[in-house]
Order: structure tokens, then sequence, then C-alpha cells
């Protein structure tokens, strides 16, 4: 029998399953963004080594280019081989590569750490969007994508902010918040069982496919989830923004770039699980088009606002602004591509998504560092909410023409 789906009247964040995988999700925040109040330091650390100034920019994204060559393999071996086997694995080895940082001795090994910390990632991820789908369906599933992005926010706050104040005695410090993850692993190990459905041994021959492991999906799930990765890869891209040039903005207006950059990205953090928490009720009041349009709305003000980044209000509130409209956006992605995907594709969906969000991250540098020489960061930031409230003013088209979404699920593709 498949491990399935918790009785509608038991809230999903009493079950333990649930609990289990936002903290996997919390790995997500945790992995990137975690060393960015660090990165003004390690430039200055390492002033004296060849390219420094380009390493050091490219230490937070590095993780995104493995993620974005091993997460369709990963998908392959979810699919294949269970979902435990593979996020256990990854949580491991995303202790050991994350926590590198903070003894290696060159900053050239440290980045070759931070790509092997892609690898752990990509492990983490895909397994856990399966184990998602394969627990959970409607409401449950809904609430639990809305609940996890709230944990990788809270968690986000916790870690940027403690990284941002740790980073003022030592650049080398941050690394050590990702050896937390071990804290983890017991009660990860306790509740997380693999769904019979996915088990090696019990996967039921060509012949005897049951509608268990194949449920739901639609014959064009390949097509579509690809168009939303893209749409994802763009989010990612322009999200990444964030921890990535924000240490350097804040510094060209002689801000403290490590406590100032912890405490905007925590605030990031901050705002952005609290609009997670109510991610399901929005979606079910204005359904997944609206979601699009709302969060991308948020976002395009939040950046507008970042323009003006001489006033310490402004940059507070573009931050708080950007960190509302991606939580809202960023659970649309695993939601739709759930119900896109069939049961025994969600490690290959997960890992398309996973792609998406990692290549996104990764090219945001190359897209950002050339326009922010060329137009400053005032010119690039609202170059950025320009397209932004193109994407919302998109998702409000697409939504006048879509029933109410209690009569049908809005922004869904047709089969």
């Amino acid at each position: 029998m498949t491990q399935h789906i918790v009785a509608k009247e038991t809230p999903v964040w009493q079950d333990p399953r649930a609990l289990a995988l936002m903290m996997a999700a919390t790995l997500m925040v945790m992995a990137n963004a975690t060393i960015s109040p660090a990165l003004a330091g390690l430039e200055a650390a390492f002033s004296g080594q060849v390219n420094a100034e380009i390493l050091i920019r490219f230490l937070v994204p590095a993780p995104s280019l493995t993620v974005v060559i091993f997460a369709p393999f990963m998908g392959f071996l979810v699919d294949r081989y269970g979902r435990r086997p593979l996020l256990f694995l990854g949580v491991g080895f995303f202790v050991i590569t994350g926590s590198a940082g903070f003894y290696l001795p060159d900053l050239w090994m440290i980045f070759a750490s931070r790509l092997a910390l892609g690898i752990a990632v990509a492990m983490i991820m895909t397994a856990q969007t399966a184990l998602i789908g394969d627990y959970y369906t409607g409401t449950a599933r809904t609430s639990l994508t809305g609940l996890q992005i709230s944990a990788r926010n809270f968690g986000g706050f916790l870690f940027l902010t403690l990284a941002g104040w740790i980073a003022i005695s030592s650049p080398r410090l941050p690394f050590v918040i990702y050896g937390l993850a071990l804290l983890y692993l017991p009660f990860m190990w306790s509740v997380i069982k693999e769904p019979a459905a996915v088990t090696p041994k019990n996967a039921p021959s060509n012949n005897s496919k049951t509608k268990t492991s194949v449920e739901g999906g639609r014959p064009s799930w390949r097509l579509w989830t690809l168009a939303l990765a893209v749409l994802q890869l763009m989010t990612n891209m322009i999200f990444f923004l964030m921890p990535t040039q924000l240490p350097f903005f804040l510094d060209s207006l002689d801000y403290d770039s490590a406590a100032m950059t912890g405490v905007a990205l925590g605030a990031l953090s901050l705002a952005g699980g609290c609009a997670a928490l109510f991610y399901s009720r929005i979606k079910g009041f204005l359904g997944y088009a609206g979601i699009y349009a709302l969060g991308y709305g948020f976002m395009a003000l939040g950046f507008i606002l970042l323009s003006f980044g001489a006033y310490l209000p402004a940059i507070i509130g573009g931050s708080v602004a950007i960190g509302i409209g991606f939580a809202l956006v960023v659970p649309n992605f695993v939601g739709i591509a759930l119900q896109l995907a069939p049961s025994n594709k969600r490690g290959m969906a997960g890992g398309i998504l996973t792609t998406a969000v990692f290549l996104g991250q990764f090219c945001s540098p190359f897209l950002s560092i050339p326009s922010i020489s060329v137009y400053g960061f005032e010119g690039t930031y609202q170059g950025t909410a320009l397209l932004l409230s193109i994407f919302a003013i998109a998702a409000i088209m697409y939504a006048s023409g879509e029933p109410p979404p209690r009569q049908a699920l809005s922004s869904m593709p047709p089969a």
C-alpha cells in the first residue's frame, strides 16, 4: 500500500513527515545565500589572489551550476531507486561540502567545494519535491507547498541574520552554519519512509502497472513542465539579484555591508515566510494566475523601492516587498508541476524545476554584472521592475479569461 494522503481534518503541519520536508526546504536557502553577508569580507581576505573579485561574486551561485547539471539525473535516480536514499545521502553530503569553506585554505578550493555542494542540493530538492507529491494531494499538497516556502524563508531569516552578525568577526564563520543540517537527520530519518509505489522491489512490471504507480498527470506534461521551468528560471534569475548584488550595492552607499546585508535579506526572508503562510488561502481565492499577478506586482514594487537606495527605509521596504512577492509565486511552480506530472515521473518533474531554479541563480550574475556596469544599480533595478510589471500584467490578462477558481483550476493548461 502506498503511504499517501493525510486525513482532511488533520492540519498538514501536524504531520511529522510534513515537518521533515519543511526542514529539508530550509537547506535550499542555506545552500546559496547564507554566505552573502560575508562576500565583502572574503573579497578583502583574498584580495591578493588572481581573479578574486570574480570568484567571490560566484561563490553564492556556484552550487547552482552543478545543480543544473545533476538535477535531471538525480530526478531519474529518485524515480528509479527511491526518494529516501537520495534524500539522506544528499543531506550528509550537504554538511560536508557546505562547511568546507570554513577550513579550506585556498579560494579555488572553496569554489570547488561550492560546486560539490550543488550535487547535494540536487539530491535533496528532487527527492523532496517527489515526496510532497507522493504523500499529499489536493488542499494538503497546496498547503504544504506554501508552508515549504514559509519554512525556507523563516530559515533564511535565521541563517542570514546569524551569518550577518558572525561575518563581522570573520568572513569564514558563516560556512559553519551548514553544519546545522546534522541536527535535522535524526528526526528526518525516523519519519520519512519510502512510499511503496516507488520502492524498486515493489515496482510493478510494464504489464501490470497499477493506477497508483501512474496516478494523475497529463499526456503533454513534459512540454508544459518545460514551459513552467522557463518562467521559474527567469523568476529566480531576477530574485538572485538580491543575495549576489545587494552586498555590493550597500557597500557602494557606504553602509556596513555585512550587517546591513544580513538585516535586509533577513527582512526579505521574514516577510516572505509570513506571506507564504497565507498562500493556500490566497490561491483558493485568486487561482494560480492571480497569484502570479500579485506576486510579480510585489516584486516590481520592491525593485522600484531599491532604486531609491540612498534612503534606508527604501532598502528595507524594497527587500520586504520582494520577499513577499517571491514567496507567493514560488509555490505555484511546484503545485502546477505536481498536477501536470504522473506520479511515477514526479522525481523527473522535480529535477526539471530544480534545474530551472538553479540555472536562473547561476546565470543571474552574468546578466546583472554587465547591466550594473552600464546602467548602475539604479538603472538595473528600474529595468527589472519594468520586466516584472510586464509579467504581472500578462498574468492579470490571463486570469481575466479564466473561470472562478472554485469552478475550475485557474491557469492550468489544457491537456
